[in-house]
């Protein structure tokens, strides 16, 4: 098996999902995020449609997926970040635990991550 195609054991890893209101404070909320070095990356996933319940009535939004990759360890220190910085009175913040991943890139969030 080519070292590329190896696949690691990743617990130590996590996927966590915020949305924001605009790709202004996702790029902001990303980009303060790497500074401090929690996470090694920041999807943007632009043009979501949401659709919730607020306040006794289902409301809809435009909104920006953000996918965060980070080490687990960093979870604490992020979650205090995003919520400190983010807009809504009740922020979206989803961690996804990794079971896998290639250990070129799981390697690649280790070292990106302090």
């Amino acid at each position: 098996m080519s070292r590329a195609a190896r696949i690691s054991s990743a617990k130590s890893y996590s996927i966590v999902l915020v949305t924001a209101p605009d790709l202004k404070t996702a790029r902001r909320l990303a980009k303060a995020a790497l500074t401090r070095r929690l996470i090694a990356c920041a999807n943007l996933i632009p043009k979501l449609e949401s659709h919730y319940w607020w306040k006794g009535k289902i409301e809809t939004a435009s909104e920006v997926l953000m996918v965060l990759k980070t080490r687990s360890s960093k979870l604490a220190a992020l979650k205090k970040l995003i919520l400190a910085d983010h807009p809504y009175d009740t922020a979206e913040f989803i961690v996804l635990p990794v079971s896998q991943g290639s250990k070129r890139y799981l390697d690649w969030i280790t070292n990106s991550v302090r």
